[in-house]
């Protein structure tokens, strides 16, 4: 309180979290007791995981813990400095060298994370001299660097190549133009038209953003990504992506080509102004970076389960999205409805968080359910049985 006794502070707290709860939006933490698995333990009771983005089931693997173990023994807890200062060690520059050749590019730039990534290039490559042409259901990241560019935005309908085509044919010759686009949508699992998306940009000069966070690992040959599963050019496209996802470990980064990688170490602030990762992390990202080129199966168990699960669920007559085989959608609608039918999963010991606004639109709260390589078809019948005796969708 100030000396006036006047202190607005508490108040605008306490009636923002009163609306979260009024409205079914409120959210609080939840303590994780162990590693990351397909089984997530929670006050002492053990739940099957649906809920991770550890799609590969990298996080715990014994290669990459033995790696981090090896490398913190030698170079210890920190980098110690930004990397324009002293924090650029060459772990860095081997990550960077792999990581433009899995991502077929002539060169790479890690990020501490995938969120620093897009607030960071985003923002540099445009102005307000600018266009940026922006999916609608892009990442919460993208909106924010899109915003902190400046430059003139259009939010285009999802996936609305007709509206895309219209409005770069509108604004050709008027600045640079940026079209950004998430490859696959998190939270409705379907996949961006990328090589019509790349089209149209080639023909009317724009450059082609993609932030492929959920198909690095998982799509392409070798799980190169959404560019690769397209055949696209690597060098002509800004490439966003994380190791945070299917390769198991942390950080962000940006791939393309030398004069693009150039530009961002000289200018991204995200970049120029964090911290450099810790060495042990870089030492996983390198082996996740191996184990995902030499995969043992992974890719392809989580295909498999990907299409059970699909065809089960479909069997229930339950309203699912996208079309990607490690994320699965089950849209609800309402709010409260949403969070009863996770409460009840959670009483199965079945564990898949409401996802609600504003991380999806008003009227379109859901289940998203995310799968591992790690989940068996014992786990895939626990949740569909649990779907089946719930029942009631939409009531």
């Amino acid at each position: 309180m100030s000396d006036s006794g006047y202190n607005p502070w508490e108040s605008f707290f306490s009636k923002s979290l009163l609306r979260y709860k009024d409205n079914d939006l409120y959210r609080s933490l939840k303590i994780v007791d162990c590693q990351q698995s397909k089984t997530i333990r929670i006050n002492g009771r053990d739940y099957v995981n649906f809920s991770s983005n550890d799609y590969l089931g990298l996080a715990n693997s014994g290669l990459l813990k033995t790696k981090s173990m090896e490398i913190l023994n030698t170079w210890g807890t920190g980098s110690g400095a930004s990397p324009l200062i002293s924090g650029h060690s060459k772990l860095y520059r081997q990550l960077e060298k792999s990581l433009a050749s899995f991502k077929g590019t002539e060169a790479g730039l890690v990020f501490p994370s995938g969120y620093a990534a897009n607030i960071g290039v985003i923002s540099q490559l445009v102005g307000p001299e600018d266009l940026i042409l922006s999916d609608a259901l892009n990442h919460a990241s993208i909106v924010d660097g899109c915003r902190l560019a400046r430059a003139k935005t259009l939010i285009y309908p999802h996936c609305d190549l007709d509206f895309l085509k219209n409005a770069l044919a509108k604004y050709q010759g008027h600045g640079k133009t940026l079209v950004v686009t998430d490859t696959i949508f998190s939270m409705d699992g379907d996949l961006a038209l990328l090589d019509e998306i790349f089209s149209l940009c080639r023909f009317y000069g724009a450059l082609l953003y993609v932030d492929d966070a959920h198909g690095t690992g998982v799509l392409g040959e070798n799980g190169k990504g959404s560019i690769d599963l397209f055949d696209l050019p690597g060098n002509e496209v800004v490439q966003i992506g994380t190791f945070s996802k299917a390769l198991g470990s942390m950080g962000g980064f940006v791939a393309g080509s030398k004069l693009l990688i150039d530009y961002l170490i000289n200018n991204a602030r995200s970049f120029i102004y964090s911290t450099a990762l810790p060495p042990a992390i870089l030492a996983a990202n390198q082996e996740a970076l191996n184990c995902v080129r030499s995969d043992d199966g992974r890719r392809e168990r989580l295909a498999r389960l990907g299409s059970l699960l699909r065809q089960k669920l479909k069997g229930l007559g339950l309203n699912i999205g996208g079309h990607v085989h490690h994320i699965q959608t089950v849209i609800v609608g309402s709010t409260k409805e949403t969070k009863l039918i996770s409460d009840y999963l959670w009483q199965k010991r079945i564990y898949i968080p409401p996802i609600r606004p504003p991380t999806v639109p008003k009227d379109k709260s859901r289940l998203r359910i995310s799968l591992s390589s790690e989940h068996d078809l014992e786990d895939l019948e626990a949740l569909v049985e649990a779907f089946e005796s719930w029942g009631g969708f939409g009531g």
